[in-house]
């Protein structure tokens, strides 16, 4: 891709909405996800060690019934001399005891694990979200939002059905089988080896299932993510998709993203009853070839009655939890899918992060903006900003400008850190801007794009993010200062107006206006402005005009310039062209200096006449 179409792209603000996996754990080993996953939520194994016991302890009350059985019918009914009613009642009560047991040792063990995976999840989903937030915009566009979105919802919620259902299961399973064991070995040796030599083919066709049906579950995730990402994306651009006609094209790209997500889920579904049906036949014939060499055993009088009848209900304790296993394995298999996913997320190189507490503070007051060598490079493309070296003086209006794709924009957003230089340093009062803390950062820099984001909130909240601890008054004499007296009084509620999603019960214009209050409210040293004026009417942009001479006065501010009328208005104006800084001046000395500038102005000033 040529630089002239990267630029375009950053400066025209287009987010293509192309999937682009981020992150590279898809390489990971299941137990490598496993692994990293714990470290990333503690709280998962927080005190495990306390629920395997109760784990163990709720088995052993299950395992207490076959034993019950056979002393009930070797010492009870089939007692010498007849039948042993006592003996049988004693028995039963044994066994309601150890049930009430089991069940109150599994409710704690529910209980613990639900804590323990809601609070560890918890943590995932909060370092998975402030990570994004630390990825530049460009990483961020590099994939559909819809799919990021999934990434800290539902392939989190994957996680949470494993951890919170898979891992009981996994757990009672486990003491399960373990114990089942024992007790078939002490009742019979020869019974226990049939038991184990039949449960050899299923652990190989689970060995060999596995990792296909953990790329099958993988695939459903990033289904998922693309489904989600063609709906969110149809439903935000509703507008447009009806202005232009387009539904028919816009179903069929979802009919796509659910076609895809059916298939994928089929093929995952199919694999996974495949593994499910093994296990209940090996159940089935486990239990069958027991029973008749149980009862050769038994008429060769190597066994009671009743220890073949305990043997069997061990066999089923046995049999039930190697059955489930294969379903624990479907759950693991989509968890580790949902858990790559994160992982990926998370391990994505933060390229724009907080230095934090470690951060400079800058006070204060009149600022200094310096470009020192700067280029810049879109990842496997050319530069589209190089050899920028460029001082812009405190208290300076400053205007930006140049043709679509010429790096201005992207000059801005380095300006502004939402991204960081290739190469060389930008700073600010002599100090490298990835060295400033946000929250210094922030305060001292604002930008005002060209389409303001509104949430779905009152008009009053949406302004007070440009200063949260703002009181009401501060911001009605905001806006009174702002000029925009007339406009509130013409809105149902005033400030209290609820906007919508996205500001939709607002017009453009008015969005934009909501942007620039919250700019002014923020009271910064530096102001970017990208055409700020250039979603509203002629009549609101002289009412902003004025409102921003005020802003900007004794400040620094810098103007991306999509009109050389602003350009016209500033002190400096500094052009940009393919990538870099070909003239800095007055707009006066530059449109009759010759070159890109005078070009550029009278074109504009044709088509102002036009």
């Amino acid at each position: 891709m040529t630089t002239t179409t990267r630029a375009a792209r950053d400066d025209e603000h287009d987010a293509t909405g192309e999937s682009s996996e981020i992150g590279g754990s898809h390489d990971l080993s299941t137990w490598a996800t496993l692994k990293r996953g714990l470290e990333l939520s503690p709280e998962l194994v927080k005190g495990l060690w306390v629920t395997v016991a109760l784990a163990i302890f709720a088995t052993l009350g299950k395992v207490l019934i076959p034993f019950v059985v056979q002393q009930a019918t070797d010492h009870g009914i089939l007692a010498e001399g007849g039948a042993d009613v006592d003996f049988v009642l004693r028995a039963v009560l044994l066994a309601a005891g150890a049930i009430i047991f089991t069940g109150l040792a599994q409710y704690v063990v529910n209980v613990r694990l639900f804590k323990a995976a809601e609070s560890g999840l918890a943590t995932l989903r909060l370092t998975a979200f402030r990570h994004i937030h630390d990825l530049s915009v460009l990483t961020q566009s590099t994939e559909r939002r819809g799919s990021l979105v999934a990434r800290v919802t539902n392939d989190v919620d994957t996680i949470s059905m494993f951890v919170q259902f898979g891992g009981i299961m996994l757990l009672v399973s486990s003491a399960q089988i373990l114990v089942a064991t024992i007790l078939m070995v002490f009742y019979s040796p020869i019974l226990a080896g049939v038991v184990y030599l039949c449960v050899i083919p299923l652990v190989v066709l689970i060995t060999k299932f596995q990792p296909m049906l953990g790329r099958a579950y993988g695939a459903v995730r990033v289904r998922v993510g693309e489904l989600l990402g063609a709906v969110s994306e149809s439903i935000v651009g509703a507008v447009t998709i009806r202005a232009y006609g387009v539904e028919n094209r816009t179903e069929q790209r979802i009919d796509g993203a659910i076609e895809n997500h059916r298939a994928a889920a089929i093929k995952a579904q199919i694999r996974s009853v495949i593994a499910f049906v093994s296990g209940q036949a090996f159940g089935g014939i486990t239990t069958a070839i027991v029973l008749v060499v149980g009862t050769v055993l038994a008429a060769n009088d190597q066994m009671s009655l009743g220890q073949l009848l305990a043997f069997l209900f061990l066999v089923n304790l046995f049999t039930q939890p190697v059955q489930q296993a294969t379903e624990i394995f479907n759950e693991l298999q989509n968890a580790v899918a949902g858990w790559r996913r994160v992982i990926g997320v998370i391990d994505t190189p933060a390229d724009v992060s907080d230095p934090g507490e470690a951060g400079v503070q800058l006070p204060r007051g009149p600022i200094t903006v310096q470009f020192e060598d700067v280029a810049y490079s879109y990842p496997g493309g050319d530069r589209v900003l190089q050899d920028v070296t460029l001082t812009l003086e405190p208290q300076t209006r400053v205007a930006v400008v140049g043709e679509t794709g010429s790096g201005k924009t992207t000059l801005a957003k380095l300006l502004t850190r939402l991204m960081d230089p290739s190469e060389g340093r930008v700073l600010i009062d002599g100090v490298d801007l990835r060295e400033i803390a946000f929250s210094s950062l922030r305060r001292r820099i604002v930008m005002v794009p060209q389409e303001g984001f509104l949430f779905d909130q009152s008009l009053m909240e949406n302004i007070r993010f440009g200063r949260p601890e703002a009181e009401n008054e501060d911001i009605e004499l905001a806006m009174t200062e702002l000029g925009l007296d007339p406009w509130l009084s013409g809105l149902p509620m005033g400030l209290a107006t609820q906007v919508g999603q996205r500001g939709e019960s607002l017009s453009a214009g008015e969005r934009q206006l909501v942007a620039i209050a919250r700019a002014y409210l923020a009271d910064p040293d530096l102001l970017v402005l990208d055409e700020a004026t250039s979603a509203v009417d002629p009549a609101t942009e002289v009412r902003i005009q004025r409102a921003l001479e005020g802003l900007t006065r004794g400040r620094t501010s810098v103007a991306i310039a999509h009109r050389l009328s602003t350009a016209e208005a500033a002190d400096v104006v500094v052009v940009v062209d393919k990538g870099r800084i070909v003239a800095v001046g007055p707009h006066h000395e530059l449109v009759n200096a010759g070159g890109v500038y005078t070009r550029m102005h009278a074109s504009w000033a044709v088509q102002q006449q036009g």
